[in-house]
């Protein structure tokens, strides 16, 4: 069930693809308020510190923090950074379960976005890397845009 963003994204985590290998992805719905959904809107949400966990059947994401709506009314949430359940298939759950009980796995949010009016959340499975992948990642990006610099340049000469 591998599936790719394509709607307006509103929140990414980009510090995920530098400290795990995400080897699958999930696409989720999340429960929220309507004043939430409001806010989200605005762009006004943070995933840099988020996390996922499995509980009794059911999937959250933690400490996404999601800022209140200024014009909201009483029922706006006073807590930013509340657990907000995730809706996947209970045939989807039990195979992250299962994967994540696994050692060196956990499920990180990589992209809050919006896709046919609805907020959706795309949920990575990752295995985290060592320092010196770390740094073999950081190097294959230097090489890639050192060989990108000397072919604009070499374009550049021969006009």
């Amino acid at each position: 069930m591998v599936k790719k963003a394509d709607g307006k994204v509103l929140a990414q985590n980009k510090k995920a693809s530098h400290d795990y290998f995400i080897e699958e992805t999930y696409e989720c719905g999340m429960v929220l308020t309507g004043t939430e959904i409001k806010s989200l809107r605005l762009g006004r949400a943070n995933i840099g510190d988020s996390f996922s966990t499995i509980r009794n059947g059911e999937a959250f994401v933690h400490n996404m923090h999601i800022s209140p709506f200024e014009q909201g009314n009483r029922h706006n949430p006073s807590d930013p950074t509340r657990a907000r359940k995730l809706l996947l298939k209970k045939r989807e759950i039990s195979k992250l379960l299962g994967l994540a009980k696994q050692q060196g796995y956990t499920l990180v949010p990589l992209k809050v976005y919006i896709r046919n009016g609805y907020a959706k959340l795309l949920l990575g499975l990752g295995r985290g890397k060592k320092q010196f992948d770390k740094r073999e990642t950081e190097a294959k990006r230097d090489a890639q845009r050192d060989i990108q610099r000397a072919l604009r340049e070499k374009q550049k000469v021969a006009r």
